[in-house]
């Protein structure tokens, strides 16, 4: 007897001083008992819970399906924590809301089945864990900034290094074109010393010869040298239109002038001319197929036919022929002059229109490796091709394409 009142006294100090909140309910889910833990959680004063119904105590919200969870916890009565993967909530006498933790143990008590319901509030909980959540948002925000600001300031980078290698090779482009020109004035300055100085002391030896033969009234030698300084003042001429037109080429001061005229009557008259720099026994044959009218620039066209065909007769030897042909279809004007001189070697082909080069095979005769590169350049500027087929010993035929003709008959 001593023993069992022990217990009781054990049981009303633990249910009157614990710090939890607990309520003792029947199965009609009225509160039986509650001890001044649950009644200080939710407002009450000292026994005013007695008798109520448990959902006075849950929010009206939810309060409507607690009936049926009642009924069915109570079918099959088990020690258990409620609400396990849901929030659940409380609410005050005075209509507050607040979060709690709910654990449920049924018993009996002379012959009546009963449910034990401990309330723990969990505000301060659900607030640390809402700072924590807060808190962890804004480190992933920052994070994702932090991100967005290192792809932000590495796209820069890129950009800048992009950049910096673009100027690099600008700057290397233009530090080759600067050696690259610093070398063509080199190349330039001892060619032109070469070439001016040659036929210089031609035209003063001859004079000096023919003052002479003058004297000896010997007008056979004096035809000679008059002529070999005719042939010196024109190599002059032709290396300071060479020079001319490179700087006019570079300077953009080219204008392609076009006009009607007859193709046949003027590069007939041009051959003319030309034939009169030929060697011992050479002829320049004109072929023409086609009409005949034909809308150019006069100067492009001369410059091609006097450097491709006075080429033909530097590079061939007495006696040969040199054929220019000309055929004047509905889009374009094919030009092909061939020669039977000393060929052009296949390795030689692939440096033929650069500046200043000259052929292993020609470097005993005179030139100054700037005809073929200044046409190339005329012949570009009418948008049109050069192409040129040549054999060692056997010749070399240059085939000159130039587009979009106008011809009127």
């Amino acid at each position: 007897m001593a023993y069992s009142l022990l217990q009781e006294e054990m049981f009303k100090a633990l249910f009157e001083f614990t710090t939890e909140g607990i309520l003792i309910v029947d199965v009609q889910g009225h509160i039986v008992m509650a001890n001044p833990s649950s009644e200080n959680l939710f407002g009450y004063n000292k026994g005013e819970l007695i008798g109520q119904p448990i959902e006075v105590l849950i929010p009206r919200r939810f309060s409507g399906g607690h009936h049926a969870m009642r009924d069915k916890f109570n079918r099959n009565p088990q020690a258990r924590s409620m609400g396990i993967g849901r929030d659940l909530f409380g609410i005050t006498k005075n209509g507050k809301e607040m979060p709690v933790e709910v654990s449920l143990s049924p018993f009996e008590s002379d012959g009546k089945k009963y449910v034990i319901a401990f309330i723990i509030d969990i505000s301060v909980r659900k607030q640390q864990e809402l700072s924590i959540q807060q808190q962890k948002e804004s480190l992933e925000k920052l994070a994702l900034e932090l991100e967005k600001r290192v792809k932000d300031r590495t796209m820069i980078l890129e950009e800048a290094l992009q950049q910096l290698e673009i100027s690099r090779e600008e700057l290397q482009q233009s530090l080759e074109k600067e050696k690259e020109l610093n070398e063509m004035k080199s190349r330039f300055v001892s060619m032109a010393s070469h070439e001016f100085r040659t036929p210089l002391a031609t035209i003063l030896s001859s004079l000096t010869l023919v003052g002479k033969y003058t004297e000896l009234n010997n007008t056979e030698k004096q035809a000679h040298h008059m002529s070999r300084i005719k042939s010196a003042v024109t190599h002059m001429t032709d290396l300071l239109d060479d020079v001319l037109s490179i700087s006019k080429l570079e300077e953009g001061k080219i204008t392609i002038l076009n006009e009607n005229f007859n193709l046949v009557q003027f590069s007939e008259t041009v051959m003319q001319e030309l034939q009169e720099l030929c060697k011992r026994g050479q002829k320049i044959k004109y072929k023409h197929t086609g009409r005949e009218n034909i809308c150019l620039d006069k100067k492009v066209l001369r410059i091609v036919y006097f450097n491709f065909i006075s080429n033909a007769i530097k590079f061939s030897p007495e006696n040969a022929s040199i054929e220019a042909c000309t055929v004047l279809f509905e889009d374009h004007l094919q030009i092909q002059i061939k020669d039977h001189g000393i060929g052009i070697t296949e390795e030689d082909k692939k440096h033929l229109f650069e500046r200043f080069f000259r052929g292993n095979n020609v470097m005993n005769i005179q030139g100054t490796g700037l005809g073929l590169s200044i046409v190339a350049r005329y012949v570009e500027l009418l948008k049109g091709e050069i192409t040129v087929e040549s054999e060692l010993a056997k010749g070399t035929t240059f085939a000159i394409k130039i587009p979009n003709i106008k011809n009127d008959e």
